[in-house]
């Protein structure tokens, strides 16, 4: 598949909690609105915010994480991303220039990589003039990289407007104010211990997007915006990962919601047949399955319910006595384990696959990126394959083993984390999310 160019821009802030995800959310639902066939991205690895994107464009959103994919696998996601799309709406991942490293993996190498403009989303509403200073020092930072545009978010009065568009004027004219977005306190979004409540939980999502996208028609001029998107000229197919089987039975569900379209898409292009089952309505992997993908998620919020899930748990456990792979990752991989100790001191039994324990009594949070390179004998590859992925959980491990590691890992920075995860037979995982293979080093 090839796709040139594509049309995209980058919805980018100085920090995290600047206000854009509602903002690229108000952006694409206002662009569907108007007729466009919008697309969306979500710079690094978050799971959260792509459901959001998927409510507010009808379509799949797609990651792209500079630091953990190959340069081919980057340029293939955004040709999958934008087929049969106008445009392309990236939203950026913390502040601009933060990344895996601070050499590495931010939001700002994507937009070098691609040319896209930067629209800069800006709290302002605690500053004045100081937000034109913030503006220019963002833009002066890196000379191949520059900011297109602004949005000012959770703006006051008339004069806190003009104060702010004084100061732009003054300190950096050749960068248009796009639009000054008053404070919406119905435009929050609720968050849990992972970031954001799931698209899948959240009633009242569908209210906020329209919502959001009436203030961006009200506040942000959305032809200019539109008239700044650049092309780049991606292309390929995606297959970062390499099947798991012919017949893939896949969990999904509030409980399972954690897999990258692109991996789900990778694996049927190389061939594999994709089938979906919900643990949490008891449903079994399907008979014919030759593996079993559990992703991540939160099944710690459904314990009970997983655990008196007779069906599901027996279908796991059939599945791996007849030889089909059973793979799972963080979430995925607690429930393959013999139990999970939820924050109340309760353990549930699991599955009972792997010889593990988990438990979230005394949460510990356990995040970043990880290089990993495999130590066990599974379908991710020979041994000593290497791919990169995320951690990012509060779980901790109780007890583990007997059994072989999985996956001897480093993080972002080359420093050692150890071994991680476990494999039994044709039984494994970890609690790293894979997103790309890579090439031997």
């Amino acid at each position: 598949m090839s796709i040139s160019p594509v049309k995209g821009l980058i919805i980018a802030a100085p920090a995290s909690g600047s206000g854009k995800t509602v903002v690229t959310l108000g952006i694409l639902g206002h662009l569907r609105a108007k007729g466009v066939r919008v697309a969306s991205l979500k710079a690094g690895p978050d799971y959260i915010d792509p459901a959001f994107h998927a409510r507010a464009t009808g379509r799949a959103c797609y990651n792209a994480d500079n630091w953990a994919m190959r340069h081919e696998t980057l340029s293939a996601t955004v040709a999958t991303a934008s087929q049969d799309a106008d445009m392309v709406v990236c939203e950026g991942v913390m502040g601009l220039f933060d990344g895996a490293t601070s050499k590495a993996g931010a939001t700002s190498d994507f937009a070098k990589l691609t040319g896209w403009p930067v629209i800069l989303v800006v709290d302002s509403h605690a500053q004045g003039a100081s937000a034109a200073a913030l503006v220019k020092g963002f833009d002066s930072l890196r000379n191949d990289v520059s900011i297109s545009g602004v949005i000012f978010n959770r703006v006051g009065s008339p004069r806190h407007q003009r104060v702010i568009r004084d100061a732009m004027t003054d300190a950096v004219p050749h960068i248009p104010v796009l639009g000054m977005i008053p404070m919406e306190g119905a435009l929050e979004l609720p968050s849990r211990h992972l970031g954001l409540v799931q698209a899948a939980e959240h009633a009242s999502l569908n209210t906020i997007i329209r919502r959001a996208a009436q203030v961006i028609e009200r506040h942000v001029d959305t032809d200019a915006l539109q008239a700044m998107a650049y092309g780049w000229p991606a292309e390929g197919q995606v297959k970062p990962l390499p099947p798991l089987g012919q017949r893939i039975a896949v969990a999904q569900d509030e409980a399972f919601a954690f897999a990258y379209p692109m991996v789900l898409d990778g694996w049927r292009n190389q061939g594999a047949e994709i089938s979906f089952f919900s643990p949490l309505d008891d449903e079994a992997p399907r008979e014919d399955a030759t593996a079993v993908y559990l992703p991540g998620g939160y099944p710690e919020l459904h314990a009970y319910r997983l655990a008196s899930a007779d069906r599901f748990l027996e279908g796991l456990r059939a599945a791996a006595g007849r030889g089909a792979f059973v793979y799972g990752e963080c979430g995925g991989y607690m429930v393959l384990g013999r139990g999970m100790q939820d924050a109340d001191g309760t353990i549930h039994a699991m599955a009972g696959l792997l010889a593990l324990g988990t438990s979230f009594e005394k949460r510990k949070l356990h995040l970043g990126y990880r290089a990993v390179k495999v130590i066990a004998e599974t379908p991710l590859g020979p041994l000593h394959a290497r791919f990169r992925g995320h951690e990012f959980h509060y779980a901790s491990v109780s007890s583990e083993g007997p059994g072989d590691h999985l996956f001897e890992a480093e993080d972002a920075d080359g420093a050692k984390v150890g071994r991680l995860g476990l494999a039994s037979g044709n039984v494994f995982g970890s609690f790293v999310h894979l997103i790309d293979r890579q090439m031997k080093t």
